[in-house]
């Protein structure tokens, strides 16, 4: 088997990458984790942050939102440099990226120091991920393809749960005084392993026809991302000053050019940043249509619970982020089992785990209003294990489904739509649930504004459920 590479002199045929090891795969598999780690670590720091920096609550949203914004709007652009460049090249060079820039987060001097550096921690980010999904990709195929895709989906549920808990511990522990900046600077010695590890392991690979970058796609796409998220995400913090609105309004039409632009590209024979046909495989399409509500769903839990616990309940930081360790153990031992379940019950897994999910919503949502204000572990451990379950059965899934017919030659690009829609739906879910849920609390109380916003998340579940029925039957 051979690849043909376009080179500026003429196409040359070089010999196919080599397989993906086991090793290599648990490298790039770190790789994918800690972004979505540091997503979510920052929401149980956020109080002590705050009172470090003496940073107000729309600086402090921007701590978060900056790294998901810039996460976000570059990591389509990230998959087709890799193609472009060469996928393990991107890797490298976006570990070590995130590195330095965990580590100017972990020094920043002020609130504003710590922005811009998460900022670019999540620019760092959008070029190493993409890049993770591209290799298994093109370097592996046949069941040890669909065993990484599983795994991979495993990792990325984990890693949203374990990020929350992480961050907790890391706070309370104050490692050498360090505090809040634990959170950022345990990154750097595991980048350097990382780093290390993915030097001797992971396989160089690239689109066979390397593809120009698509500017005027990239801009536009850039810029509807950031007329949707930026405004939703600080619109109730800043009091929802004009420019928000104008923002939202502007959403529409700078996403009708993107879509203009990219066609026409497609009908003259350029190479658009998202190719329209992308979109003809219905595994695709139908699967990043499930994977909207469940990522909205999924964020915006995280961050209403880690505030709830905090503000509301009185825990400190070990013991919120330790009240959801059932939801994680139990996400990890159920996405073991998952491939099995594939294999004999198809996309119907998916169904499935809603309804799992949709129970655990439900047996949270009970705790919160019988037990209010004393919550923790053993009060929210059977709704916790029994969602963890349930989403188990959905992420790795829906993930394996959206990549399964893309071809190699455009796993980047493939990967990047892919984990943009993820990351953009994470951001809308603090956005959106997040902002619910603070908005309620003055009116209804912690108690009452938890439990509505429970009950929303829970119209999210079985939408999640219902489309799920689209999916085709066979999962390959």
């Amino acid at each position: 088997m051979t690849e043909t590479i376009a080179t500026p002199a003429a196409a040359r045929t070089v010999a196919a990458p080599r397989a993906l090891g086991s090793l290599g795969l648990f490298t790039v598999l770190l790789g994918a984790a800690l972004p979505l780690i540091d997503f979510f670590i920052v929401n149980v720091a956020l109080p002590t942050m705050g009172r470090d920096l003496a940073a107000s609550e729309s600086v402090l949203e921007l701590v978060v939102a900056g790294y998901g914004l810039a996460y976000a709007v570059l990591l389509v652009l990230g998959g087709r440099l890799g193609d472009l460049f060469g996928r393990r090249r991107l890797f490298l060079g976006g570990m070590a990226a995130f590195g330095l820039t965990s580590l100017a987060c972990g020094l920043a001097p002020d609130a504003w120091s710590l922005v811009a550096a998460r900022v670019a921690q999540g620019a760092s980010a959008a070029a190493m991920v993409p890049q993770v999904l591209a290799t298994i990709q093109s370097s592996t195929e046949g069941p040890r393809r669909a065993k990484a895709m599983s795994l991979y989906g495993a990792t990325a549920g984990l890693a949203m749960v374990a990020g929350q808990i992480l961050g907790g511990v890391l706070v309370a522990a104050d490692l050498a005084g360090s505090g809040w900046r634990s959170v950022f600077l345990v990154n750097v010695p595991v980048v350097v392993v990382g780093l290390v590890l993915a030097v001797r392991t992971v396989p160089e690979t690239r689109s066979p026809r390397p593809e120009p970058v698509d500017v005027p796609g990239t801009v536009l796409l850039a810029a509807a991302l950031l007329t949707l998220l930026a405004p939703l995400t600080e619109g109730r913090a800043a009091g929802w000053p004009l420019w928000t609105w104008l923002s939202l309004a502007a959403f529409p039409l700078v996403t009708g050019a993107f879509l203009a632009v990219e066609r026409r590209a497609d009908r003259q024979g350029r190479t658009p940043l998202v190719p329209p046909s992308l979109f003809a495989l219905t595994t695709l399409r139908r699967g990043l249509t499930i994977m909207v509500p469940f990522a909205i769903g999924f964020s915006g839990f995280m961050f209403v619970i880690a505030v709830a616990l905090q503000s509301g309940a009185g825990l400190g930081p070990v013991p919120a982020g330790l009240a959801l360790a059932p939801m994680a153990l139990a996400f990890f031992l159920v996405s073991l089992a998952g491939p099995r379940l594939v294999a004999r019950f198809g996309a119907r897994v998916v169904t499935a785990g809603s309804v799992v999910q949709g129970v655990g919503v439900v047996l949270i949502l009970l705790a919160v209003r019988a037990d209010w204000p004393d919550v923790g572990f053993v009060e929210l451990l059977p709704g916790a294990a029994v969602a963890g379950a349930g989403q188990a059965l959905q992420l790795p899934v829906v993930m394996r489904i959206v990549m399964s017919e893309v071809p190699p030659a455009r796993a980047g690009v493939g990967s990047g739509v892919m984990v943009t829609t993820q990351q953009a739906s994470l951001a809308l879910g603090v956005a959106t649930l997040g902002t619910l849920f603070l908005s309620l609390v003055p009116g209804m109380g912690m108690r009452d504004a938890l439990v509505t916003t429970l009950a929303v998340q829970l119209g999210g579940v079985v939408v999640t459920g219902l489309l799920s029925l689209r999916l085709p039957r066979r999962v390959g």
